[in-house]
């Protein structure tokens, strides 16, 4: 499974329905499960973003989808960026090879 992070921005709708009802941040992690990835970590921000969320998923189209889906209702937009572990690219760079 890779890792990315999802830095989200909502809309004036999906920030009114994140005060009538903050446990809609649950219902959406299990959307992004429903939809084949898996929030590992999120984090209220402050500044250009109103979320990050750390998420597996097998690749970069199954990201894709389930970012799509969600921006398709209007709440939120998404920034998504590939997130490597320092010592898997530390391997990589010291392994021979093209």
């Amino acid at each position: 499974m890779k890792r990315f992070l999802l830095f989200s921005s909502l809309s004036s709708q999906g920030l009114q329905t994140l005060v009538a009802t903050p446990e809609r941040l649950f219902e959406v992690n299990r959307e992004v499960e429903r939809l084949g990835g898996r929030v590992l970590r999120q984090w209220a921000l402050l500044g250009a973003y109103d979320f990050l969320s750390e998420v597996e998923a097998p690749d970069g189209f199954t990201v894709s989808k389930l970012t799509v889906e969600l921006a398709s209702r209007g709440s939120a937009t998404f920034e998504t960026m590939v997130a490597l572990p320092v010592e898997e690219l530390i391997e990589a760079l010291e392994s021979p090879g093209p």
